[in-house]
């Protein structure tokens, strides 16, 4: 017996199925140039776990911590990585020996006729208790590997967490640029209205002096119609936003809004980090999340593997049975046994066979899935990178175009109070710096959220956080 118990164990030792190695980074390299303008990329900088706080935007950040505190599904992932913790820890239960009691008692009837003998049926009272201890040796390691896919799912729902909770602050803040980029667009329009509403006044002055034709007025007013129309599309934009930013932060819609933020109020980061690929594999939730489900497929190779093998049980058990309950444990009234037990699979049509090999399909296709997502992290970045890049350039070039149609407006006005310039000038005009003060918006409000899809992209900095 105890040779027999010193040979399990030495085979315990042992685990089928293939050991996991944790892919290499792909090679790959970033092609990028700084952004035209203040913004340029640090390669020696760390996301830092807190980069919201780079826009200096204390209403930004407060919101942020609001939304992290509050958010349903930040709660949903913390109950699920809670799940699978419990389910890892149920996973360990199976290397101890498993121990059973069992009671009972009740009415019997027995017919010695069905053992061949003619006399009358017996009848009596038995009660029973007994207790069970059994153990598995895991001889072929299937309980391990399985503990092991358990655990690789527990890593998986961390980095997800890690990653929603990346997710949600990027989109907070999007939300809150994008609300303070459409009301700086109304704004805009709300002056253009505002010019024309003066030009109207003159024009109508001019009319009824007889110096200038009623058509005038109404070529203006039409303009100023035309103006005030794209006012609440825009407003219904910022209005959306906010009510994004609310569900984001947990609450309902009406209920609570987020402050009003001017889109003055935040600050470009002029130095942004850039993270080589080889890292960014690292440090990405959504890469780690499917290395960690590539694992766990790996692991469940062993332990269909382990299925195919003979099992070995030591079990044990004891009890007592007596017609009485008084004389239950009365020595004639005792039993027990102790031994081991081997089963082992002969047929069962070819089942076994195949769930090894489609344990090794899912194995293969967890691993493409893995690619997939280096390789989609990887044009995240990339498009993000060029997005900067573009960005710098079109602010410029929209401020330089901004400039240029003030200027213009400035010297019709002047003319058209003077009676030198006609309304023709006047509504082109109007109408030129109204596109490139809202072109000019929309740039600056594109540059702000490309630098918060870039922190996003280069994994949010969630390691750098003490708690998720």
């Amino acid at each position: 017996m105890r040779r027999f118990l010193a040979l399990s164990l030495l085979l315990a030792g042992c685990a089928v199925g293939p050991n996991f190695e944790r892919p290499k980074a792909p090679t790959a390299r970033w092609d990028a140039r700084d952004p035209t303008g203040v913004q340029r990329f640090d390669r020696d900088a760390e996301v830092t776990g807190d980069w919201w706080r780079m826009f200096q935007s204390p209403a930004l950040d407060a919101v942020v911590a609001r939304a992290v505190e509050r958010s349903a599904s930040l709660e949903a992932a913390r109950a699920t990585l809670r799940r699978s913790q419990y389910a890892m820890r149920a996973g360990y239960g199976a290397f101890f020996p498993q121990v059973d009691a069992q009671a009972g008692g009740g009415y019997q009837q027995m017919s010695p006729l069905r053992f061949g003998q003619n006399q009358p049926a017996t009848d009596f009272s038995l009660y029973t208790l007994q207790g069970s201890v059994t153990y598995l040796i895991d001889i072929w390691g299937g309980q391990r590997r399985q503990v092991e896919s358990l655990r690789a799912q527990v890593d998986a729902e961390r980095w997800t967490l890690a990653g929603a909770r990346v997710v949600l602050c990027g989109n907070v803040a999007d939300a809150l640029i994008a609300s303070a980029g459409y009301r700086a667009q109304v704004d805009a329009l709300r002056a253009v209205a505002d010019l024309e509403r003066e030009q109207l006044r003159i024009t109508e002055a001019q009319a009824t002096g007889g110096t200038v034709p009623y058509g005038n007025v109404l070529a203006i007013r039409a303009q100023l119609a035309a103006t005030e129309a794209q006012i609440p599309a825009l407003a219904q934009k910022a209005d959306q936003a906010d009510d994004l930013v609310a569900m984001l932060a947990g609450e309902a819609p009406g209920v609570w809004s987020p402050p009003s933020i001017a889109l003055g109020d935040f600050t470009l980061p002029a130095d942004v980090p850039l993270s080589l690929p080889s890292k960014l594999v690292r440090q990405r939730a959504d890469v780690l999340v499917a290395e960690a489900l590539l694992h766990s497929a790996n692991a469940q190779i062993g332990v269909a593997t382990a299925a195919m093998l003979p099992n070995l049980t030591l079990g044990a058990t004891a009890g007592a049975n007596n017609t009485s309950l008084g004389d239950l444990f009365a020595p004639n009234a005792l039993f027990g046994s102790i031994g081991p037990g081997i089963t082992a699979p002969v047929f069962h049509g070819g089942t076994l066979w195949y769930q090894r090999k489609a344990a090794v399909a899912a194995r293969d296709a967890a691993f493409a899935t893995y690619r997939q997502t280096v390789l989609a992290a990887f044009e995240q970045v990339a498009d993000t990178l060029r997005a900067l890049e573009h960005d710098g350039e079109a602010v410029r070039a929209e401020k330089d175009a901004l400039d240029a149609a003030s200027d213009s407006l400035r010297l019709v006005q002047t003319n058209y109070r003077a009676g030198v310039a006609n309304y023709l000038q006047v509504i082109v005009a109007n109408e030129q710096w109204a596109q490139a003060k809202i072109g000019w918006v929309q740039a600056v409000t594109q540059r702000l959220q490309d630098t918060v899809a870039l922190y996003v992209a280069l994994g949010g900095g969630w390691w750098n956080v003490r708690s998720l």
